[in-house]
Formats: structure tokens, C-alpha cells, sequence
């Protein structure tokens, strides 16, 4: 915790050690009903001495406060307190134990304007749970608590250097992930818009392909017109099928090269065979089904070029289904981890992917082979990208992608139901994220009620429902079970540019 000096109230001695020590942490929403329950119970209490650090909340009127205290200067106050009570923040939580105690923690409600969502509220109830903390949600609870601790300090001690520690450390860095950091400045010494096509980097394009002839060298085509100066190296690689020479182009800014898939059968296999085999900075994912607009690459890459430290940019598509259309653009140009937790975000298609191949190579891994089938691989990719730092939009459509009957994964509701139960496990996050859970639970539901199996799908819909009721996945799965065609909720679905 850094020190601040703007508007101080005057500071206890570090000698007075008071009896309770509260800390509301450095949030800038104010904390006004932790302060306004601690003044109540001092009055109560005049027998005790207090310190609170109140940060942006109002000072309490009846016992000391200060706004701000240096991380050494409250680690100290917390050691020879009788109690530490604090707000749900997992860096003060931590200090706290690390101090020696047992904390009281009364987290923040976004629904008080307290803070920016519920991850306190969830954070504190696992904390909880596992007997990291005494958490209380009333004044009443409050005051009991500390009494409690009081009376039987020996309950609420713990060891200063233990695996909880370590453990609260662990879970706090993973919230951090599910808020979006404050915007920085601007990087420093930003490069000059190119000029000409030397000053465009070179892109390698992998277009992984199975038995769809035609789409490809539709696909081929979108890649060679694009109205990008540089260099472009196309990649087709063939995933369980034989590769078509006569697609390779040599010479030009605009060469093809046809290669078999030598990794794990698949598409996460397919897109990684290309990526070893690209010779350049910047990669580009696209389907052998969907299209490049001119214009997609260029503007990209300049979104690399003017932001060195960007891994993965993405941008807009347009839906093509049935005849219809719909352009499905995301506003914002900068994605966290939370929220892509919060929602898949279907404009971030795979196809619109640029990525710094070292990101892959070097830093987050390839994409995942391990996923069942492949499915929700490219969404996989995202989420371990954004952990690094977040994505960066285009919020125009670049890409048009092509939804039809005959969509690699078009049916197969096992497979989708087990990758998705993958994805659950291996992000154990999503339980922070009520919203994004009930929506991957959902999915996994109308997934079981499409392949029939009517009891699993009750189960997962019961489950989902508990966790979001209005969750509409859960719903439609519902309609399944009761006979509804899986195809005509689809159908519906898709002609207004959406899924499951």
C-alpha cells in the first residue's frame, strides 16, 4: 500500500498500538459502511483504542483515522493490534494473515456502489469457506466478532508464513485478472506510421482445411487481395487429408505453401503445424470457409506497430447465414481476462486473429491440443492471451464468416459437451464469474439435451439455473428436452447472427 499525503487526517504515533486495526484498502469507491459500523461500536467500546485507515471513504468521526498508510507502517499496526478488521481485497487479507491474524472481513457490495462487481463477495465466501477469514455482513455480526476475538484471542491467530498465504496470494492475483486495470500512459516512443511496403511487416497466414475445395481457394482469394503493403505467406495446412500441390504459389508478395498437419489430428493441431512452420513475427489465423474484407490486415497491423507490447489483436465480423446477414462489430477496443470469462465475445473470431508468434512460441503456449475435439479451442487460446495482457479490437468488421449446415462441428453434441466440461475444469475462474459459468453450463446442457440424453441435461440445466436463473442457454435446453428440434432453435439462432 503506497503512502498518499492528499488531504491526511492527523496519524496515531506509531507507538499508540491501538487495540482494533481496519483497513479499507486503496480502492477508489468509498467504503463508507465498514467506517460508519466501526464509529457505531466504538461508541460502545470506549474502552478500546482504534485506527482506521479509510482510504477514500469518509474519516470517522468518533475514533482515529487516516486516509493512507504505508505497507510497512499498517503491517506494523496490524502485528501489535488485538484485532484486524478489513475490507475483502485479497492484498489486505493477505497482510493481515501475514501479520498474524485471523481478519474479520466485511466485503464490498457493488450494489452499493462499493465497488466494480461481486469478486469481493465471492472471494470472501471461499476464503470463508476454506477458514481463511470471519467474514460478517451486518453491523451486528461486526460487533460480535470482535468481541469475540477479544475474548478469545487465541481463535482467531494464525501462523504468519503458512501455504494459506500462498494460496490467498494466488487467488488475489486471480482477481486482479477479472478487473480492468486502470489505463496506463501512452508507451513511449511510439513508431512512425510506415510509409512504404519495406516499413509493413511480413504476415504468415495458416489456413487450416478439411474437404472443403472450393471454400479454400475462395478463402485463398480474400488473403491475396487484401490491400496490404507487405508481404503476406499463405500456409494451408491439410488435416487428415491429402494437400492439393497445385495450390502452391511461389514468387511474389503473396506466396502459398501446402502442408500436412503433423501434430495431433485436428484443428488446434492444424493451427499449430502452421505456426511452427511460420518464419515471422506476426501470425494470422483464418477458416477455410471465411473471408478477409481488404481492408482487415492493414488496419491490424498498424494497431502492432503503434503498440508493441499488443500479443493477439482482433476485430468484427460479419455473420453470413441462409442468405442473411449480420454484422456483429464489439465497441470496444481493449478485452480483459474477466471479460471474456463474462461472455465468449463471438466477434472475436478465429479468424480474426493477428498474434505475435512469440506469444504463442514463447510465452502462453500454442493452441491447446488437449481440448476434446478441438472444440472452443481458438476461445481456449483467448483466455490464456488476455491473462498475459489484454486484447486488442478493431471495432469495425474485417472478416466475413460463413455459418452452414456443414460446419466442422455441426452436430457433434458429445464432443461439445465434453469440451466444454474441459474448459469448466481447467479454469476453475469461471467460479468467480456467475454469469460466465451459468453461460458455459448452459451450453453443456443444450449440448446433453441435443444428444438425448435427457437426464444429464436436466441436471446441468437444474445447475445452471441455481447459478443464473435468467440464463437463457438453460432455457432453450429446456425446450429440447421437451421435444423442440435442436436444429430449429439453431436455425432461429443463426439467422440473427448468434448461437448457443
Amino acid at each position: 500500500m503506497t503512502e498518499q499525503t492528499a488531504h491526511p487526517q492527523p496519524r496515531p504515533g506509531l507507538s499508540d498500538h491501538p487495540d482494533v486495526v481496519v483497513s479499507v484498502g486503496t480502492d477508489h469507491h468509498a467504503f463508507d459502511r465498514l467506517v460508519r459500523w466501526i464509529d457505531d461500536y466504538a461508541r460502545r467500546r470506549r474502552d478500546l483504542r482504534f485506527l482506521v485507515q479509510h482510504g477514500h471513504s469518509r474519516a470517522p468521526r468518533d475514533v482515529p483515522g487516516t486516509p493512507f498508510l504505508s505497507g510497512t507502517e499498517l503491517g506494523d499496526q496490524m502485528r501489535a493490534a488485538r484485532v484486524v478488521v478489513t475490507h475483502g481485497g485479497p492484498g489486505t487479507i493477505v497482510q493481515a494473515r501475514a501479520a498474524g491474524h485471523l481478519p474479520v472481513v466485511v466485503a464490498r457490495d457493488p450494489e452499493l456502489d462499493e465497488h466494480v462487481d461481486d469478486h469481493q463477495l465471492l472471494f470472501v465466501q471461499r476464503l470463508e469457506e476454506a477458514g481463511r477469514v470471519r467474514s460478517c455482513s451486518t453491523p451486528q455480526q461486526l460487533a460480535a466478532l470482535i468481541d469475540k476475538a477479544l475474548d478469545n484471542p487465541e481463535d482467531f491467530r494464525v501462523s504468519g508464513a503458512d501455504e494459506p498465504e500462498q494460496a490467498a496470494l494466488r487467488a488475489g492475483a486471480l482477481i486482479d485478472l477479472l478487473v480492468d486495470p486502470e489505463p496506463g500512459p501512452a508507451p513511449a516512443g511510439v513508431p512512425a506510421a510506415p510509409q512504404g511496403p519495406a516499413d509493413w511487416p511480413e504476415v504468415t497466414v495458416v489456413v487450416p482445411t478439411r474437404d472443403r475445395p472450393e471454400l479454400l481457394r475462395r478463402t485463398l482469394r480474400a488473403v491475396a487481395e487484401q490491400d496490404y503493403p507487405g508481404r503476406i505467406t499463405t500456409l494451408v495446412v491439410y488435416d487428415n487429408g491429402r494437400p492439393d500441390p497445385s495450390l502452391a504459389r511461389e514468387g511474389g508478395d503473396r506466396p502459398v505453401r501446402v502442408l500436412s498437419n503433423t501434430l495431433t489430428p485436428g484443428l488446434a493441431g492444424a493451427r499449430n503445424t502452421g505456426v511452427a512452420a511460420a518464419g515471422t513475427d506476426l501470425v494470422a489465423f483464418c477458416d477455410d470457409d471465411d473471408i478477409w474484407l481488404p481492408g482487415k490486415l492493414r488496419a491490424q497491423v498498424r494497431v502492432m506497430l503503434e503498440e508493441p507490447d499488443t500479443e493477439v489483436v482482433c476485430c468484427g465480423i460479419t455473420v453470413v447465414y441462409d442468405r442473411t446477414e449480420c454484422v456483429r462489430v464489439l465497441e470496444r477496443t481493449s478485452v480483459s481476462f474477466g471479460d471474456l470469462l463474462g461472455s465468449r465475445l463471438t466477434e472475436l473470431h478465429p479468424s480474426t486473429f493477428l498474434i505475435r508468434r512469440r506469444a504463442l512460441v514463447g510465452g502462453c503456449g500454442p493452441v491447446s491440443e488437449e481440448i476434446p475435439g478441438s472444440y472452443a479451442e481458438d476461445y481456449e487460446l483467448l483466455l490464456r492471451l488476455a491473462r498475459r495482457r489484454p486484447v486488442r479490437n478493431v471495432p469495425e468488421a474485417g472478416v466475413r464468416v460463413l455459418w452452414h449446415r456443414h460446419s466442422h462441428f455441426a452436430g457433434r453434441w458429445q464432443t461439445t459437451s465434453t469440451a466444454l466440461r474441459w474448459l469448466l475444469d481447467r479454469y476453475p475462474e469461471f467460479a468467480l464469474v456467475p454469469r460466465g459459468h451459468a453461460r458455459v453450463s448452459g451450453q453443456i446442457a443444450f449440448a446433453e439435451a441435443a444428444s438425448g440424453r435427457r437426464g444429464a441435461a436436466l441436471r446441468w440445466i437444474a445447475a445452471t439455473l441455481r447459478r443464473r436463473p435468467a440464463e437463457p442457454r438453460a432455457h432453450l435446453a429446456l425446450l429440447v428436452v421437451c421435444g423442440i428440434p435442436p436444429g430449429w432453435i439453431l436455425r432461429a439462432l443463426h439467422l440473427r447472427g448468434r448461437g448457443v
